[in-house]
């Protein structure tokens, strides 16, 4: 009854009774051993605040020999491009193939309208033969002497100009059909039935679409890897899949971009491939001596150069920058680290390069030597 009269002359004293329990409880915490931390980095932090030497875990790689990979994104086009246009004039009478029909090279694409052409060409085939009459008749005369060499030279000067003017005949009757120049598809049309076109006037346009070029650019460091023919993979955004080879590499670096100008070459003769879509080029550099690892063992230097975590002779930690020369899902190859290496695979975020090190699965002293220097 003292107690409970207390606390309700004093509620302050309820309350800071309280408030005691909680700052406890709270203490105790701060103080419990977070067991969901991994236990090689706290060992690590502690142990490099305390004494200076860190422990880690590092495994043991060996190089492997692997083709090495240049991934480059790009586009895909027609391997040829270009714009018909009419070679006469005249109207447009026919229309002879739909957009997006695969067309053989002569097959016809439109025709314009006869006019006068055919009664051209008849013209000119008399012309001629009245010549070829004319001129050998006057070779039976020069036999007897009766024509001179300058009168047979201006009969064969005009038999000649009437051959010219049957040939045009024919070209100009011929060249009111507009043809297929080489197997594709009608990209797109520019006129349509009843147009009256001159000679000149774009007609179509009309695309190479059985043969794809990828387009892309080459970064500095990779040109020296890749060479016209080299055999190649094209992913494309849609999903599909395709195999080429290099046909092209620019011999000079873009001045703005500093890369260099690269296409790859795909069969596309079914036509289940797509022009004008991002596609990711994987480009064979060549041979090259390379090491398996997780992501996670990579890092990067103050220079933001991208390395590993090393172990020398001296049991000292050492950074190597790496180049990335593969990529796979469930990793990545690097390069620069010779033949073999003592990567630390466990506590290199609490190392820098000098900095002696503690290695707690400790292996044959032959499998845990230095990482050797690259050459």
């Amino acid at each position: 009854m003292n107690i409970r009269a207390t606390v309700s002359k004093k509620p302050w004293i309820l309350a800071a009774a309280v408030l005691g329990v909680l700052a406890l409880w709270m203490v105790s915490g701060i103080f419990q051993k977070p067991e969901l931390k991994d236990e090689a980095s706290q060992v690590a932090a502690t142990s490099a605040t305390e004494s200076g030497t860190v422990p880690v875990q590092v495994e043991r790689l060996s190089a492997e020999l692997i083709e090495r990979t240049v991934d480059v994104y790009g586009r895909t086009a027609p391997a040829r491009r270009i714009s018909l246009a009419a070679e006469t004039e005249g109207r447009v009478e026919a229309i002879n193939a739909a957009r997006g029909k695969l067309l053989r090279k002569g097959d016809p694409i439109l025709t314009l309208d006869l006019r006068d052409r055919q009664a051209r060409l008849r013209q000119a085939e008399a012309s001629v033969r009245e010549h070829e009459t004319a001129y050998r008749a006057q070779e039976s005369l020069q036999a007897e002497g009766y024509v001179s060499e300058t009168e047979i030279a201006a009969t064969l000067a005009k038999l000649e100009n009437a051959r010219a003017e049957l040939l045009r005949a024919r070209i100009d009757l011929n060249n009111r059909i507009i043809r297929a120049p080489f197997d594709g598809f009608i990209e797109t049309r520019d006129v349509e039935n009843g147009d009256f076109v001159r000679s000149g006037d774009q007609v179509a346009t009309f695309v190479d679409n059985l043969t794809l070029i990828v387009t892309g650019s080459l970064a500095e460091k990779d040109v020296a890897f890749i060479s016209v023919g080299d055999k190649a993979v094209a992913k494309l955004i849609t999903g599909q899949e395709a195999r080429g080879f290099v046909r092209y590499v620019s011999p000079v670096a873009d001045e703005s971009t500093r890369t260099f100008g690269v296409e790859l070459e795909i069969d596309n003769s079914n036509g289940e491939l797509p022009a004008g879509v991002t596609a990711q080029m994987a480009l064979n550099g060549g041979e090259v001596l390379a090491f398996p690892m997780s992501p996670a063992m990579l890092s990067l230097n103050s220079e933001g150069e991208i390395g590993v975590m090393t172990v020398d002779n001296a049991s000292l930690a050492k950074f190597v920058p790496v180049t990335i020369e593969k990529s796979t899902s469930s990793g990545v190859w690097v390069s620069g680290l010779g033949d073999a290496a003592t990567v630390i695979t466990v506590g290199q975020g609490f190392v820098r390069t000098g900095q002696p090190v503690e290695i707690l699965n400790p292996q044959p002293r032959e499998t845990a030597l230095a990482a050797e220097t690259p050459q």
